[in-house]
């Protein structure tokens, strides 16, 4: 059971920047305690975190009838921005592949806002491509440009599949009739991303994973307040 006061608290709600500052921290650590293990650590906690993601997306999609393909994958997403603006995203091309691009993000401007890119960047390396396979294990999500966050103009992605004129239209129809019924808060998204990093660290560091994630923890409650720290308690994995 989650303690009082703690977990899904209305006052307090994390937004992308607790998200991405709270991973370039457990990076920050990982890679200044452990170096080039460190950083594997990381990016090995990447991929299971966004393979987590990707296999709710794909739940989600089962469960409402709808079968594993490119065009559901856009349309499950866990995710909104904050606010309208945030972000700038958008498609490419839908044919013979779908690419899609990001040309502002909130993350990237967290990094920079709080001068922790260099760490907040390793985010961007595989997370596209581990939430695609976690959504099918088949499919194979591929940056045809560098990240922004790497110093490129915008991200792009080509993620292997054709969009037809029909799929685009029902991608439509679809994301209307979702909503937000499949998306998940930030309280959330925060939530497991510091479970499985943190469990990650540790699994592959021993010692000094546990160390790192502490730290990381240490440094995220100073930059927010304790509150921003105990929101987190019983979410992912649910105690309820």
């Amino acid at each position: 059971m989650l303690k009082e006061g703690y977990g899904r608290s209305s006052d307090t709600v994390c937004k992308i920047e607790h998200h991405a500052v709270l991973f370039a921290l457990l990076a920050k650590h990982a890679v200044t305690l452990c170096g080039k293990k460190g950083e594997e650590a990381i990016q090995k906690g990447m991929t299971i975190y966004g393979r987590e993601r990707g296999a709710r997306m794909a739940a989600n999609a089962l469960e409402r009838g709808d079968e594993l393909t490119t065009m559901t994958n856009q349309a499950y997403g866990e995710w909104k921005p904050d606010y309208e603006g945030q972000m700038e995203f958008g498609q490419l091309r839908t044919e013979p592949t779908l690419q899609t691009y990001i040309a502002k993000c909130a993350w990237c401007d967290a990094w920079k806002k709080h001068d922790l890119l260099e760490y907040g960047k390793l985010y961007c390396v595989n997370v596209d491509h581990a939430v695609y396979q976690g959504f099918r294990s088949d499919f194979v999500c591929t940056p045809i440009a560098t990240a922004l966050s790497w110093g490129g103009a915008r991200c792009e992605f080509d993620w292997g599949h054709p969009i037809s004129a029909e799929e685009a239209q029902e991608l439509v129809r679809k994301k209307k009739e979702l909503g937000t019924s499949c998306m998940k808060d930030f309280n959330f998204h925060t939530a497991h991303l510091k479970h499985t990093i943190s469990k990650t660290l540790t699994e592959e560091l021993g010692e000094e994973g546990k160390r790192a994630a502490k730290l990381a923890l240490d440094d995220y409650v100073r930059l927010f307040g304790q509150e921003y720290l105990e929101v987190l308690e019983g979410i992912y994995p649910s105690e309820d």
